[in-house]
C-alpha cells in the first residue's frame, strides 16, 4: 500500500523529481530556520513579559508596603487588576507545587523590580519566584519589613510557534520565492535532455534530420557533440550502403539484359520461356532490393493529404489488378481524414498491405477509425489462412518469406512488409499484424494526424 502511494506521488520525470527533492529540502531548511527564529522570539517575548510582570508586582508591593497594616487587605481588594493577576497577604510564602522559575525569568523579574520607586527601608526582605512559563503559572512571594508575605499569582500568556500567523505566512512566502527559481533552473538544466530525446526521435524517423545544437553547459555541449557524431556516422553508413546497393543493382542489370537478349535466340521455346521468367523474377528482386536499400521515403517532403481518398484509390487499383477479388475489396470509414505525410511513400506502404491481403487472403476489408490521441488507425483485414503466431514479427524481417503460401513462386520477395513498416515508422507510426479470430490476418496501421 505504501509503495503504491509512493509510486503515485513520486514523479516519473527527472526534472520533476529534482524539483521535488530541492523544494522539499528548501522547505525543511526554511521551516527549521523559521522555527529557530520563532523560538528565539518567544524567549524574548517571555523575558519582556517577565519584565512587565516585575513592574506590576513592584507596584502592588509599593501600594501594600506604604499602607497602614490594618488597611492593606482592603487595599488589595481595591486593586483594579486583571483576572490573570491575584495578590494576597499571608503569614508566610504561599505553598505551591511549583518549582523555582528558570533563571532568565527570575533575573528579568528581579531586575525590573529593582527600579521600582520604593523607599530603601520599605523594600522586601526576601523574594521568591516560582513557576514554569510553559505551564502559564508564576508565583512571586515577597516578605515585607514587618514579616508578612505578599503572594502574587500570575497567569502568563501562551506562546506557540505554530499558532503564529506570521510563521505560516512567512513559510509560504519563502517557499514560493524559492520554488520559482528552483523550478526554472531545473527546467533549464533538463532542457538539453529533452532536446536530446527529441533529436533521437527525429533521427529515428529521418536519418537526414538537422543536427542537435551544441549549446548550453559543458556537459550538454559534450552530449550534443557526441550525438551529432553518432548521427553523422549513421548517415555515412546509410549512404555507403545505398551506394553499394545502387552499384550492385546497376552492375546486375547489365548482365540480366544480356541474358535476356541471348535467351531470345534460344531454339527451345519452353526453355526460353522459363529462362525469361527467371530473369524477370531476378530483375524484380533487384529492383525491390534497391528500393528497400535506398529508402526514398525520407527524400519526399511531407504534405497534407486526404487519407480516405488515398485509400479509395489504392483499393480501386487493387480491384482493377485483381478483378476476381474485386467483390471482396471494401472500405468503411469517414468521408474525409486529412493527415500530414509523404504521399508517394505512404501510398506505397498501404499498397503493399492491401496487395498482400488481396494476393494471400482473397480480398481486403479496409476500415479507418477516427483520430484518437493524435493518431488515426487503418485496419486492413483478409480472410486467408493466416500466419503462425511465431512468424507475426519475423515477416517484417527483410527477405523473410513464409512457406508454402507466401513463397517466391506466388510473387513474394520478402521486402513488401519491411518496406511498409520502414515507411510508416519514418512517419512516426507503425504497423502490427495479428491473426483474426475467424481466420485471416489483421494489419493495424497507426499514423499521426
Amino acid at each position: 500500500m505504501i509503495q503504491r502511494w509512493v509510486r503515485l506521488i513520486w514523479p516519473h520525470s527527472l526534472a520533476n523529481r529534482t524539483a521535488l527533492v530541492l523544494l522539499a529540502g528548501l522547505a525543511l531548511v526554511q521551516g527549521g530556520g523559521l522555527l529557530i527564529y520563532t523560538l528565539d522570539r518567544i524567549d524574548l517575548l517571555r523575558l519582556a513579559e517577565a519584565q512587565s510582570l516585575g513592574l506590576r508586582v513592584s507596584n502592588v508591593y509599593r501600594s501594600v508596603v506604604m499602607s497602614a497594616p490594618d488597611e492593606r487587605q482592603a487595599g488589595l481588594r481595591g486593586l483594579d487588576e486583571a483576572s490573570d493577576f491575584a495578590a494576597t497577604l499571608d503569614a508566610g510564602p504561599a505553598t505551591s507545587d511549583l518549582e523555582p522559575a528558570p533563571p532568565p525569568v527570575q533575573r528579568a523579574i528581579r531586575i525590573s523590580m529593582q527600579f521600582a520607586p520604593i523607599p530603601q527601608g520599605m523594600r522586601w526582605r526576601e523574594l521568591l519566584v516560582r513557576g514554569v512559563p510553559s505551564q502559564r503559572r508564576l508565583l512571586v512571594s515577597m516578605r515585607l519589613p514587618d514579616g508578612e508575605w505578599l503572594n502574587v499569582r500570575v497567569t502568563i500568556g501562551r506562546f506557540l510557534p505554530f499558532l503564529s500567523e506570521t510563521f505560516l505566512v512567512s513559510f509560504l512566502l519563502m517557499t514560493l520565492a524559492a520554488a520559482v527559481p528552483v523550478i526554472w533552473a531545473v527546467r533549464q538544466f533538463s532542457a538539453p535532455m529533452r532536446d536530446l530525446a527529441a533529436a533521437a526521435e527525429r533521427l529515428g524517423m529521418d536519418v537526414n534530420s538537422p543536427p542537435l545544437p551544441e549549446q548550453g553547459t559543458a556537459e550538454a555541449v559534450k552530449a550534443a557533440r557526441a550525438f551529432n557524431i553518432m548521427a553523422e556516422r549513421i548517415r555515412r553508413f546509410v549512404r555507403d550502403r545505398t551506394f553499394l546497393l545502387t552499384a550492385i543493382g546497376h552492375d546486375l542489370r547489365t548482365p540480366i539484359t544480356r541474358l535476356k537478349l541471348r535467351a531470345e535466340w534460344m531454339d527451345d521455346e519452353e526453355q526460353q520461356r522459363k529462362m525469361l521468367a527467371d530473369l524477370d523474377e531476378l530483375e524484380a528482386m533487384v529492383a525491390a532490393t534497391l528500393a528497400f536499400g535506398r529508402d526514398d521515403a525520407n527524400a519526399e517532403p511531407p504534405t497534407p493529404l486526404d487519407l480516405v481518398e488515398l485509400l479509395r484509390t489504392i483499393l480501386d487499383e487493387a480491384g482493377d489488378a485483381h478483378p476476381d477479388a474485386a467483390e471482396a475489396i471494401s472500405f468503411t470509414g469517414p468521408d474525409h481524414q486529412v493527415v500530414r505525410a509523404r504521399p508517394v511513400a505512404i501510398k506505397r506502404a498501404l499498397t503493399n498491405l492491401v496487395q498482400n491481403a488481396v494476393k494471400y487472403g482473397g480480398g481486403a476489408q479496409v476500415s479507418l477509425a477516427p483520430p484518437q490521441e493524435g493518431a488515426v488507425s487503418v485496419m486492413v483485414e483478409d480472410t486467408g489462412p493466416g500466419i503462425p503466431a511465431s512468424e507475426l514479427e519475423r515477416v517484417f524481417e527483410p527477405f523473410h518469406r513464409l512457406e508454402p503460401s507466401r513463397n517466391r513462386e506466388t510473387g513474394g520477395t520478402g521486402l513488401g512488409l519491411p518496406i511498409s513498416r520502414n515507411i510508416l515508422r519514418a512517419h512516426g507510426g507503425d504497423v502490427v499484424l495479428t491473426n483474426r479470430p475467424g481466420g485471416g490476418i489483421r494489419a493495424l496501421v497507426t499514423l499521426p494526424v
